[in-house]
């Protein structure tokens, strides 16, 4: 079904680009994408990423990172909720009226926060329903401070209001694009991604209601297929504020999936979310924009990466095993964008990454994630926050509402 297309508000100039679009694939290695010949046409119309690294396994972590700025211990794909004081690169965008949506093929309709979604099977209709869309792959809506709030959910749209959006020329500024389950790789392989670039990506290209001279399209990936290996992943950028002596060059600076958030800050001077947004090991600014475009940010030469291949050991309030609290952002962080550090409503401000108790494991103490329900618990109703469920909106979450105690080994959460 449609819902119209979107209603934005005046163009905010950036310094380099007035748009920035990320198309995102699934779980291949650098080497396979990169002798795929789809690939390696387009990376002839652009700047290949040679040292891009996703920043942890598996997938849902590294789309929770992408925009919120932290995958906070995440490493399952399990049905998570991000309580609404966790903030996103929305707030950032919306504290400078820059338009923004999300566009998920195969989700039923705008807005659906459900686990997953299952249709007939387009690809063989003598066999059973498919699977094609994932929550896991939407990135906005594992944050309550957009799933909970209507206005803003409803920019999660899917791929009928893309088309719409694209053919009344009011495509947003910013835009995260998931493919389905088999057109980004996940059910499939690259060969099929390739067909699915070619059907769907190369006549956008030279559509000005999509590729404007103001814009910026990274094609990248959500993490490698082999866990052992870095963890580098194909990534590319093109458009059309890439200058066509740019074309087929490479850039060897070490970015990550934080690098995005990075860049779009520093594009429109923006604040920050005071978290891995600011590490500058892990979020150095896309290089285009400061040779190319004159843009004031040092970036830093990181010759001893960060190990980004690791899974479910980084301790966090998504981490069953190694659990602690939703922590303040780091205030006194500047990110590339020169701004403050947005900090949403609710906060404790109290309880930073400083003084944050030690990691609990709440699995040997028989305990669940707040919030949280394993993947095999498919929702059909939305779920509230006892896990109970509602034919209505979830209620809204917050974190460091509460009083957390640890005595004798044992976690009260009060």
């Amino acid at each position: 079904m449609s819902n119209g297309t979107l209603q934005n508000g005046p163009v905010v100039p950036g310094k380099a680009f007035d748009r920035f679009i990320q198309i995102w694939f699934e779980n291949t290695d650098f080497a396979v994408a990169n002798s795929s010949s789809v690939f390696q046409q387009l990376a002839t119309q652009g700047i290949l990423l040679n040292n891009f690294v996703a920043v942890t396994h598996p997938s849902e972590p590294n789309y929770a990172a992408v925009v919120g700025g932290d995958f906070w211990g995440m490493g399952d794909d399990n049905l998570h909720y991000i309580p609404s004081n966790m903030s996103t690169i929305v707030d950032l965008l919306d504290t400078k009226n820059i338009s923004w949506g999300s566009y998920q093929e195969s989700m039923p309709y705008d807005g659906y926060q459900l686990y997953n979604y299952t249709e007939p099977n387009y690809l063989n209709q003598s066999a059973p329903p498919y699977t094609y869309y994932v929550r896991k792959h939407n990135p906005l809506v594992l944050y309550d401070s957009v799933a909970n709030v209507p206005a803003r959910n409803m920019r999660n749209r899917n791929f009928n209001d893309f088309a719409v959006d694209v053919s009344n020329n009011t495509l947003p500024q910013w835009m995260f694009i998931t493919p389905n389950l088999v057109n980004d790789g996940h059910d499939t392989n690259v060969d099929f991604i390739g067909n699915f670039i070619n059907y769907w990506l190369i006549p956008l290209l030279s559509n000005p209601n999509f590729n404007t001279n103001r814009t910026l399209i990274l094609i990248t990936f959500d993490e490698n297929d082999t866990y052992t290996d870095r963890n580098q992943i194909w990534s590319l950028l093109m458009g059309g504020i890439v200058p066509a002596s740019a074309y087929g060059t490479v850039d060897n600076t070490f970015y990550s999936h934080y690098s995005c958030l990075s860049s779009v800050e520093a594009n429109w001077e923006l604040g920050s979310l005071g978290r891995q947004d600011t590490n500058k090991t892990m979020s150095n600014v896309f290089d285009l924009l400061i040779s190319q475009y004159g843009l004031n940010y040092t970036n830093l030469d990181v010759t001893n990466p960060p190990a980004t291949n690791l899974t479910g050991n980084i301790p966090g309030p998504l981490n069953a095993q190694y659990w602690v609290p939703f922590v303040a952002p780091n205030t006194a962080a500047v990110g590339a964008g020169g701004g403050p550090v947005f900090v949403g409503a609710g906060t404790d401000m109290s309880l930073t990454a400083a003084n944050a108790p030690a990691p609990v494991n709440l699995t040997a103490l028989g305990e669940t994630l707040p919030d949280s329900t394993p993947a095999s618990s498919v929702q059909t109703t939305m779920p509230t926050a006892t896990g109970t469920t509602t034919s209505g909106a979830p209620s809204l979450r917050v974190a460091g509402a509460g009083v957390l105690a640890l005595a004798a080994g044992a976690l009260l959460l009060l």
